[in-house]
């Protein structure tokens, strides 16, 4: 018969499985400072030394790490999936943002869809309040942080779809879109009518979502990355038209 004796579980063994499932569902986010020793053994119901065993498993694996005079944090390599070399290779390129972009079109649109059907209530409030958030920052005209909360809002959908895999790919994604890898997503808030065109498409996005309309909120998303694609490839002919303008300036102007 295929049964086993049942065996009491280590404290520390079930600390470890409870911080490797909130790092599995995206709950603790890469160079996140877990709470002091004292506070989190209080929290969890454990002595200390059973934290620090299960701590001291957590790190030997890479999922945690301690820095000297400031705590204990979710280790920064779990936010990237890229090698330094192939993150260099990406910024060179401009196939590699448009591929981007419709790499995004296709797992975000997917997102969406997941979302409206599987997000719970309290997801769709998170989606909600980022959207509320986006268009306060708009009426500040905070470029920085309007390109902020626009990628919180994006991730969100993404956590709604509670598919891990997806979270933590996209996750890596939208940390290279924040470090500018791809392009410089401050630069699309700075203008008044994209920034307007911006803010109605992600209106339309939340209102789909909050309807758990998947088609539409599929078709809505689409729809938003298809005007950044269709802004940056304006922009990048802009970028070509105005370097060749000055090139015949320093022509006429006997500068070249």
């Amino acid at each position: 018969m295929p049964f086993r004796p049942v065996q009491s579980e280590k404290l520390s063994s079930a600390v470890v499985r409870q911080i490797e499932e909130l790092i599995l569902r995206g709950i603790l986010r890469p160079g996140e400072r877990l709470p002091a020793e004292r506070e989190l053994s209080d929290r969890l119901g454990v002595s200390r030394p059973s934290l620090r065993e299960a701590v001291a498993d957590l790190q030997e694996r890479g999922l945690l790490e301690t820095r000297a005079g400031a705590g204990i944090f979710v280790t920064e390599v779990l936010g990237s999936a890229f090698s330094d070399a192939l993150i260099q290779l990406f910024s060179k390129h401009d196939e590699a943002v448009f591929d981007y972009l419709s790499f995004r079109r296709d797992m975000e649109g997917l997102a969406a869809e997941r979302a409206a059907l599987h997000g719970t209530p309290s997801d769709l409030k998170v989606i909600d309040a980022l959207f509320e958030k986006m268009a306060a920052a708009h009426q500040k005209r905070n470029p920085a942080e309007e390109a902020r909360l626009d990628a919180d809002f994006h991730l969100a959908i993404i956590e709604a779809s509670h598919n891990v895999i997806m979270l933590h790919m996209m996750r890596s994604m939208y940390q290279l879109l924040r470090e500018g890898v791809f392009y410089n997503r401050s630069v699309m808030f700075k203008q008044r009518t994209t920034r307007e065109a911006l803010l109605e498409q992600h209106r339309a996005i939340n209102t789909a979502l909050q309807a758990r309309d998947a088609a539409a909120a599929k078709a809505a998303v689409q729809a938003h990355l298809g005007y950044v694609e269709a802004a940056l490839v304006s922009d990048r002919k802009a970028e070509r038209d105005e370097d060749v303008a000055r090139q015949r300036f320093d022509r006429v102007t006997g500068r070249g």
